[in-house]
């Protein structure tokens, strides 16, 4: 006989976390009320996946319910595994801490037409709808199994979502002019289909890059969208903005002897701050690898472009760091580069940095879309545009 499943006693737990840790957001209490009125068990696929170690393992809630609901709920900072592709992950029920964050920075109004890219399982789908009413969510799936799924769930619930199988970075094309969009997944560059199909005024959340989550407001002119970044919320990246195959570091390093060796007094502990330096790194230098590592002398850090250049940074016991580094670009010199930098900007932190998206170009700014220094966010050659742009 199959045990007795309290799925109440799961949900409870974790918005008690949610609401301990002040993950629920005081502006929008929407969000927390339409996560009770809409558990996440009601739109997760009856096999999740889990990570042992060495590889992915299905959890069925008909085998294994606690198992499942254990999965499901286990914190407010992970994702629930939904779908395997070549052994990978390809879509996920977000954590919940950062779908009520990203609810939060919508700004979400009653009545108004909300487009979101990725509907997955169909949840975020089904908490926005409750928010903005029926017939104002269209939801856009690259996933047709995914997409009829959700599609079910959605109708099963009476919220009146549109689901559409299609690419979510072309938007909905053919609809009126949307007050609010946001993405499920993360994309390098903002797709200039959003933008176009956001009313002046609009705002627009979405994933960017390895970088968190920013939101955008498009201009009354509709030729341009900028915004702050939100928080460091990481998404799987979409299926149509392809990264180039990345090189690991030991394949890059090899054997072979440094080109430059040489020293530093800058401690690489910085560079491990995720809020801070690391994310300025991230920023300025956004085809980069950099990984910390701690040990008796101190933190060290290795560098790679996933092609064919590197550079390591050695915690020095009397403070500082040993670099030595290989190949056609001085990743280390570059480093120094964006951290001297950052410190010339004031040490921004997080919440101090923005995007901006126009039709022909996008970058990051920090301090001030207008008068801070810019980064190219792409399209930027190895080598070349590294520091900031002064404005």
């Amino acid at each position: 006989m199959a045990e007795e499943l309290d799925l109440p006693s799961y949900r409870d737990r974790l918005d008690r976390t949610m609401a301990e840790r002040g993950a629920w957001p005081e502006g929008s209490p929407w969000v927390r009320d339409a996560v009770a009125a809409l558990p996440r068990d009601g739109f997760a696929p009856g096999r999740l996946w889990r990570w042992d170690g060495l590889a992915w393992q299905p959890v069925d809630r008909t085998a294994d319910p606690a198992g499942w609901a254990s999965e499901l709920y286990r914190s407010p900072d992970e994702a629930a595994v939904t779908q395997l592709g070549d052994g990978l992950p390809t879509s996920s029920l977000s954590c919940q801490a950062v779908v009520a964050d990203m609810a939060d920075s919508l700004r979400l109004e009653p009545g108004q037409r909300v487009l979101e890219l990725g509907t997955g399982s169909g949840w975020n789908a089904a908490l926005l709808a409750r928010r903005a009413g029926p017939g104002r969510v269209v939801s856009v799936e690259a996933d047709a199994a995914l997409a009829a799924a959700a599609a079910e769930r959605l109708a099963a619930a009476g919220l009146g979502v549109e689901v559409r199988t299609g690419d979510g970075d072309l938007g909905a094309p053919g609809r009126p002019p949307f007050d609010r969009v946001i993405a499920t997944y993360a994309v390098e560059e903002i797709p200039w289909a959003w933008i176009e199909q956001t009313a002046p005024g609009g705002r627009i959340v979405t994933p960017w890059g390895r970088l968190g989550h920013v939101a955008l407001t498009v201009a009354e002119d509709g030729k341009s969208a900028t915004g702050w970044m939100q928080g460091l919320a990481r998404f799987m990246p979409t299926r149509t903005q392809h990264a180039h195959q990345q090189r690991t570091f030991a394949e890059i390093r090899g054997t072979a002897e440094p080109d430059r060796r040489g020293a530093t007094d800058r401690d690489p502990a910085q560079i491990a701050d995720p809020w801070g330096l690391g994310f300025a790194l991230r920023v300025a230098l956004p085809d980069l690898t950099v990984r910390t590592g701690h040990d008796q002398d101190g933190t060290s850090a290795w560098i790679t472009d996933g092609h064919s250049s590197w550079a390591v940074l050695s915690a020095r016991p009397t403070g500082g760091a040993w670099t030595t580094q290989g190949g056609p670009r001085r990743l280390a010199d570059e480093l120094e580069t964006a951290w001297t930098g950052w410190e010339t900007a004031g040490h921004p932190g997080v919440y101090d940095y923005g995007l901006t998206r126009t039709p022909t170009e996008q970058y990051a700014w920090a301090n001030d879309p207008d008068t801070g220094p810019r980064w190219p966010a792409i399209g930027c050659p190895p080598g070349e545009r590294r520091g900031p742009t002064p404005v």
